[in-house]
């Protein structure tokens, strides 16, 4: 029975990617000949399949800035970026995308030290880091052994040094990994998704108005009450947004 339930799932799951695989052409031929709105109908449904790709989400970009959709572009360009930051064609068209919207926010730069372990941080994923701190741990612990059973005193002398050094890596990238992971769970990005939202200073309707934003700028959500989330834009400004006028693009 277990056995029929692995076959039957692989056959739906090669369906699936065979349809998939297919609606992703057909949209692709309707960009080509211009027809983004019904290329983006194409791409939509391989997302109901939760089917995800930097790929697919490019062209939805794509599609959508040929169209002017501001928000839209940006929104499924970040997603692209998501799963694929260093890809130069996505880099470059979110920028091109990023020309069209109407806010011009500063970005307050990091302190020396603060943008040095930032961007240090950054160079590897939170299991990268992962992955090397338990590859020192792999060689310090070879390496101690060697001190422990060689007969030589340079080798004992060697492993020693190598050992302590090793230990002093393993502190090193676990404590990136660390913050790494403080970073990530931090980053919670949005698009506004409407024309012009006023940023409140409260989560109140009647609240005083701080500021305004427009469609595709990029904020973070820093909490949320109700129907409501703060905001935080690159410049440090804070405030209050209704929920429904941003989209997160992290999926939780």
């Amino acid at each position: 029975m277990k056995n029929l339930f692995y076959i039957v799932s692989l056959l739906f799951g090669s369906i699936l990617f065979a349809q998939n695989q297919s609606l992703f052409e057909q949209g692709n031929t309707l960009y080509n000949d211009g027809k983004y709105a019904e290329a983006i109908d194409k791409y939509n449904a391989i997302l109901e399949t939760e089917n995800h790709s930097a790929d697919l989400y490019f062209n939805l970009g794509n599609a959508h800035y040929k169209l002017n959709n501001i928000a839209p572009s940006i929104y499924y360009y970040e997603k692209a970026l998501q799963l694929n930051p260093e890809d130069l064609d996505i880099n470059n068209n979110i920028a091109f995308a990023r020309n069209m919207t109407i806010d011009a926010i500063e970005v307050v730069p990091d302190a020396g030290f603060s943008r040095l372990v930032k961007n240090t941080t950054n160079t590897l994923s939170f299991d990268n880091w992962a992955k090397a701190s338990v590859g020192l741990v792999f060689c310090f612990v070879i390496l101690f052994l060697m001190y422990y059973f060689a007969y030589s005193t340079l080798i004992k002398r060697l492993t020693f040094i190598g050992s302590l050094a090793a230990l002093f890596f393993v502190c090193v990238t676990f404590a990136f990994a660390f913050h790494k992971y403080n970073l990530d769970k931090k980053d919670n990005p949005a698009i506004v998704f409407v024309q012009e939202t006023k940023v409140k200073n409260d989560p109140n309707i009647r609240s005083e108005e701080s500021f305004r934003l427009h469609e595709g700028t990029k904020v973070q959500v820093i909490d949320d009450y109700k129907d409501w989330k703060k905001i935080e834009l690159s410049d440090g400004k804070t405030g209050w947004v209704i929920s429904e006028e941003i989209k997160l693009l992290k999926d939780f």
